[in-house]
């Protein structure tokens, strides 16, 4: 998921920066402070709070958004109170993050209308990995990470859009 959003934020005009774990973010945000971040709640070796506090202590001006797969009250309450603009479910629409990280009024830049879906950067990557694959599908779903019967299936299904 991260690399899809960064790759639909990239089409949407954002230089991004993405990374794997919550150390690298911290590096990133002492070389260069961003503008804005979005954060998930389950990390290698640090969680998204725990982020999150260090990344106002860097840069207080972030704008912070944290995603997670296991949204709780608590958590959302915690994010919130120390200082996250949002905390969504995923998977999130790439229209509803950008929303959520601007409050509500997405820039000039950002094309609201042009934005793929989800479903729809997923089937472009797909495609893009099963060319890569020259068409085998065995070795394609070893490279997403999924089961091959589960990649035959989405592949049968029209695609999005």
């Amino acid at each position: 998921m991260r690399r899809t959003l960064a790759q639909v934020l990239a089409r949407r005009g954002f230089s991004v920066t993405a990374v794997s774990n919550g150390a690298a973010a911290l590096e990133q945000a002492r070389n260069s402070p961003p503008r804005f971040a979005v954060l998930d709640l389950s990390m290698p070796g640090m969680n998204g709070i725990e982020l999150l506090r260090e990344l106002r202590t860097i840069s207080p001006a972030t704008r912070v958004l944290i995603l997670t797969g296991y949204g709780s009250i608590a958590t959302a309450i915690e994010a919130t109170r120390l200082g996250a603009v949002e905390y969504l479910t995923k998977p999130a629409d790439p229209n509803t993050v950008v929303k959520a990280l601007f409050g509500g009024n997405p820039v000039d830049h950002v094309d609201t209308d042009e934005t793929p879906t989800f479903a729809e950067a997923e089937w472009e990557h797909i495609k893009r990995v099963l060319g890569d694959c020259d068409g085998n599908l065995t070795r394609a779903a070893e490279k997403l990470d999924v089961n091959r019967r589960t990649l035959h299936r989405k592949l049968r299904r029209r695609p999005p859009g």
